[in-house]
């Protein structure tokens, strides 16, 4: 069984109440959007991170993380790009992506908007943990933890990591 931090567009930022969560998983998948590539070593150090880039991430970052992720789990394939869209509206390297790889779970960011649906047409969890960092429209910054245990996904729930606009400076 592995215990999973989903979050993304982090935008470079990264404070205690996202470490706290990240100290007790197994693996972090940031969805990208990550900032720079200090975020993500820190991550890293933490412990297991899987990424990928997003659109306002630099060279360094881009040089280090792919811009698509496809994985294994335990026993579920897993697949992950920062600007997809959402069910059914994808965009068409989204699509084609699901279509090639078929995975169980398919990650993305970008929207700043938190959303875990069951795409049936795709037969696919779509994950959109939100965003982490305090860059954005969004009015709460969120996050996802879960569980996979062999070929099932389990204990899922969102986090809510406070308001954007009442932050501190970053860290």
């Amino acid at each position: 069984m592995k215990k999973i931090l989903l979050l993304s567009d982090t935008h470079s930022f990264i404070d205690d109440s996202i470490k706290k969560y990240a100290k007790k998983v197994d693996e972090i998948w940031h969805a990208g959007d990550i900032g720079n590539i200090e975020v993500y070593d820190n991550l890293k150090k933490i412990t297991k991170t899987r990424a990928v880039y997003g659109n306002i991430d630099d060279y360094l970052v881009r040089s280090s993380i792919q811009e698509i992720n496809t994985f294994i789990c335990e026993k579920v394939k897993v697949s992950m790009i920062h600007i997809a869209g959402k069910p059914p509206y994808y965009n068409k390297k989204s699509k084609s992506l699901i279509k090639k790889e078929n995975p169980k779970i398919f990650i993305c960011g970008h929207s700043h908007i938190l959303k875990i649906e069951f795409d049936k047409i795709n037969n696919v969890l779509y994950l959109n943990p939100g965003a982490a960092g305090r860059h954005g429209f969004h009015k709460k910054r969120t996050m996802i933890r879960f569980e996979i245990n062999e070929d099932k996904i389990e204990n899922m729930e969102v986090i809510e990591l406070g308001n954007r606009s009442k932050l501190p400076q970053s860290i």
